[in-house]
């Protein structure tokens, strides 16, 4: 598994890439906002880890540019801001996931591990289609009356449920279940809820919440 590291801590930037290298990643180093940003553009990687704090253009930045590019590639976050506003800016821009320093490696590697499964191994949908919605999974694109919608990881495979039971509630652990994450991470559905109805607007389609028991997909005027 190709990784990109951007770390501009030196000391923290050697421990976690001999720690990847050891976990069996090849890791690239960015030290700063503008080589991440020139790696991401040159090079094909498997997942990124990026430090919020990097000089010269910031980690959010540089993922804000990455979205326009390659929508579903996993991305963590890496920050000392522990702050719920900073997480859920950080979920906003584009964000898979968000570690808050200092962590332990072993909880990094198996959240990037989570995140490459879920990226990897998730079965693709069919041919789904309502409004002017449709869904390629062998390809993993999004198309709004024939036009390419840019989704994270955790969009598409929220996206990817909600159409597949369209017309159905689906329930909060359900979408936990799909991205692999346990009952601590529910708080960012409705963040992704949220980006999500935003990016559908126009599509003829509605998510509507179910209150008390989840969320469902339905087609509108």
């Amino acid at each position: 598994m190709n990784l990109l590291l951007a770390e501009d801590d030196a000391l923290l930037a050697d421990a976690l890439a001999a720690q990847l290298r050891r976990a069996g990643f090849e890791v690239e180093h960015a030290p700063n906002g503008a080589v991440a940003e020139y790696l991401l553009s040159r090079q094909t990687y498997d997942a990124a880890i990026l430090d919020i704090g990097l000089p010269m253009m910031d980690g959010l930045a540089v993922l804000e540019g990455l979205r326009q590019t390659r929508p579903t590639l996993p991305v963590m976050l890496l920050t000392a801001r522990d702050g719920l506003e900073d997480r859920v800016h950080g979920l906003n821009a584009g964000a898979d996931d968000y570690l808050t320093k200092p962590f332990d490696f072993p909880e990094l590697e198996a959240r990037l591990n989570a995140l490459l499964r879920r990226s990897r191994l998730q079965s693709p949908a069919k041919g789904l289609e309502l409004g002017r919605l449709s869904l390629d999974g062998e390809s993993r694109r999004a198309l709004v009356a024939g036009q390419p919608l840019e989704l994270s990881p955790r969009e598409w495979l929220l996206l990817e449920l909600l159409l597949q039971h369209r017309g159905r509630v689906i329930t909060k652990e359900q979408i936990l279940q799909s991205w692999g994450q346990d009952a601590n991470a529910s708080n960012a559905i409705e963040v992704y809820i949220h980006r999500l109805r935003k990016k559908l607007e126009g599509a003829g389609v509605a998510v509507r919440t179910v209150r008390g028991l989840g969320y469902l997909l339905e087609a509108s005027p």
